[in-house]
Parts: C-alpha cells; sequence; structure tokens
C-alpha cells in the first residue's frame, strides 16, 4: 500500500542520520570523534535532576494540561520577563515535547497550500521539511558569508509577496552561529510590519552568545512586532537537557490556544516530571549556563584558530551557537591519490573514512561548500578530532 504523498515529499534529518552513522561505527568497534552532535556534553544540571527526582518520589507523574503545568507556564513567563524584556501571560505560552515539536505545532496552525514560508539560507535542517509537511512552499534566501550569514532588509523586501505566511528568524543560528543586532532586528522588523507574514522567532541558542554580544528578541522592537512574533524556545541547550525534551513557545493568546488544541490532539502533553525539572531549571539555572557558555567560548577560539591554519580552509568566527560553518571549498579538486573532492558531502565523507571525524556537510542546511562543525564536545576530544582533519588534509595533493 503507497505511503500518504506527504511522507514523499520530506528528507529523514541529515544531523540525526549522521548520529545513527555514529552509533553504528562504534557499534562496529570503530573510533569515531563525533562533531555533528547537537547537543551540550555537560550534564544536566544537579537542580533539575533533584527536581525531576522529587516529581517521581511525590507521585507526580499523571497527565498534565494538554499547554503544560501553571507552574512550568509561571517560571517561563518570569524567565522572558527577566532575562528578554518580554511581558506575556501564561495564556500566551505553550509547553510541548521539545522546540521542534513546538515548531512543528506553529507548522500545523498556521501553514497550508498556497502560504509561502520564507528561510534564510543557511538553515536549520528541519524548518524547510517541516513547511513541506504542511502543504506550503518554502522560499530560501541565501545569506552571504560577508554579511555575518544574516538576512538583510533588501531581500527579505524583495521576497515577501501576498502569498507569505511566515519568516522563520534564527538568532543565534544553527548551523552559522550568526547573532542579528538590534538594529538589523528593527530593520526587518520594519520590512515585516506592513505585511500579513508572521515572524516566527527561534531562539534556542539565545544563552549562546560570545565576545560580549546579546541576544536581541526580535519580539522586544515594538508591541505591534510582538502581536506578529512567535517566540520558539526551550531547556535542551541553555540547560543540557535534551533529552528531558521540552520546549515552549510564547505568542498571540489565539495562536497558543490553537497549538494547544493541536498537541491535545497529538502528544496530550510533555512529561509532567520533565516540566518539573525545566521549571527548577528556569529559576535557578543561570551560574550552570553561564559555567557551560564560558567553556564553549574557549572551544571556538581555539578551533577558529586551529581550522584557518588549514590549507583549503576559511573559518568565520561565529557569535553564538555552538557550531562552526568552515568554508571547505578551498579542498575541492584535491586528491589522496584514491578519492577526488568535488563537493562538502565529499569532504565530509572523506573525514570520516580517511579521518575517522564527523561532521555534516553544508548540503542538508542549504549551503553547499560548507561543514558543520561542532564544538559541544569535551576540549580533549576537539583538539583530537581537529588534529586528525588537519593530518588528513596535508595529505591532500593538487
Amino acid at each position: 500500500m503507497p505511503f500518504a504523498q506527504r511522507v514523499r515529499r520530506i528528507r529523514p534529518s541529515a544531523t540525526l542520520a549522521m548520529a545513527a552513522v555514529t552509533r553504528s561505527m562504534r557499534a562496529a568497534g570503530k573510533k569515531v570523534v563525533d562533531f555533528g552532535v547537537g547537543e551540550p556534553d555537560f550534564p544536566s544540571p544537579d537542580i533539575a535532576i533533584e527536581a525531576a527526582v522529587r516529581a517521581l518520589r511525590e507521585g507526580d507523574t499523571r497527565y498534565t494540561p494538554p499547554g503544560g503545568t501553571d507552574d512550568v507556564r509561571s517560571a517561563i513567563v518570569a524567565k522572558l520577563a527577566a532575562e528578554n524584556g518580554l511581558a506575556y501571560d501564561k495564556k500566551e505560552v505553550i509547553v510541548s515535547c521539545g522546540a521542534k515539536h513546538t515548531l512543528y505545532n506553529i507548522a500545523q496552525v498556521l501553514f497550508e497550500a498556497g502560504d509561502e514560508v520564507i528561510l534564510p539560507a543557511p538553515y536549520w535542517v528541519s524548518y524547510p521539511d517541516q513547511v513541506v509537511l504542511n502543504d506550503a512552499t518554502p522560499v530560501i534566501l541565501p545569506t552571504r558569508e560577508t554579511e555575518g550569514f544574516c538576512l538583510t532588509p533588501e531581500a527579505l523586501r524583495a521576497a515577501i509577496t501576498p502569498r507569505t505566511r511566515a519568516v522563520i528568524l534564527n538568532t543565534p543560528a544553527n548551523p552559522t552561529g550568526a547573532v542579528y543586532t538590534p538594529a538589523q532586528m528593527a530593520a526587518l522588523a520594519e520590512v515585516i510590519a506592513p505585511t500579513s507574514a508572521w515572524i516566527i522567532s527561534d531562539e534556542i541558542y539565545e544563552t549562546f552568545i560570545y565576545d560580549g554580544r546579546f541576544h536581541t528578541s526580535i519580539a522586544t522592537v515594538s508591541e505591534e512586532i510582538k502581536r506578529k512574533t512567535i517566540v520558539v524556545n526551550g531547556v535542551s541547550k541553555a540547560y543540557a537537557m535534551t533529552g528531558f525534551r521540552i520546549g515552549y513557545a510564547a505568542g498571540p493568546a489565539e495562536v497558543i490556544a490553537a497549538m494547544e488544541t493541536v498537541q491535545s490532539q497529538s502528544t496530550s502533553n510533555p512529561t509532567s516530571i520533565s516540566q518539573r525539572a525545566a521549571a527548577a531549571a528556569l529559576r535557578g539555572g543561570v551560574a550552570f549556563t553561564r559555567t557551560m557558555v564560558a567553556e564553549f567560548e574557549r572551544r571556538r577560539n581555539t578551533a577558529v584558530e586551529r581550522l584557518n591554519k588549514m590549507p583549503g580552509v576559511r573559518c568565520p568566527r561565529p557569535a553564538g551557537s555552538f557550531y562552526l560553518f568552515p568554508n571547505v571549498e578551498g579542498l575541492f579538486g584535491k586528491h589522496d591519490g584514491a578519492t577526488c573532492l568535488a563537493a562538502s558531502s565529499d569532504v565530509a565523507a572523506w573525514l570520516l573514512d580517511r579521518a575517522g571525524v564527523l561532521t555534516v556537510p553544508g548540503e542538508p542546511f542549504g549551503a553547499p561548500g560548507y561543514l558543520r562543525i561542532s564544538y559541544a564536545v569535551p576540549y580533549e576530544t576537539l583538539v583530537e578530532g581537529l588534529d586528525k582533519i588537519e593530518a588528513a588534509i596535508a595529505k591532500l595533493a593538487s
């Protein structure tokens, strides 16, 4: 029997596929340095673990309201006010099974056939497929490395049409680490304000910002823009709680209510235990996050310096997230006697085979010619992997 057409229109997640390759190779006894991972290597904070244990011991193991408990919603409201300068009521917040699930709920509520959704490229691999799954059309807007991989108001103005249903912004960005300044946000908001388009602001990496810079949510530009914006975040990255699967959105009450209706007919609710843990992290995890981010900045500095010394590699210095996005076009046309490199997918496959280092090619992010390298690994592992990449590249011939 044939599958539904929607399944044929999408691809498996490239990053999860690479993780599966790593697990398979390690199960076969092969040593792999995994630079494909999209989760912090730090253990989850004690405050969250203890809250989860208390929830179990106290019997907090039942269904919760579909959109989340009052406790975790209150913690989110307080966090958004204190850290982002955004005032929301609990009815304007929904908690879901991870930020990816939150984004999917938004797509279910907003998108349908005939709609267009603007995606700056490079983009997170799941954005276009979630758009397509909901019968809308992704409109890809390439950004330039020379402009910090940030969308410009000129490009956005040229792309918006009456069919534009939403613009998805991700800052700090996966995979580039791009961070938008307040001025850049204001300029984009000015373009979007007179249109009927929604803004979906994915801020999951907001705490991972370096060099004294800071995060700005586009929802802070004005009340008008806030009413058009759905802010997406979660505890996976900031508190190293990927396995807890808690994401959330804040936005206009009518959109949040519609998302809750969708969620009530899919997952019902996020787990009660994870919600208790998330609330604890949101209220008391600031010191944990600062320690982690300081270590990530050290790793970023080392990796950028090392990569830029390798022939054929050019690595921009990202302002945020925990990924590097080096340009490897300088390796195209080089060979090691057996393999000639002609694309970033070739480079990624060659590094895995020859050096035992897993990276993610730029093609699934809409950016051929680049690799995504995660430095969410222990410092010693990062240095080991960079040593292996450097040694492999040194053996290439023109």
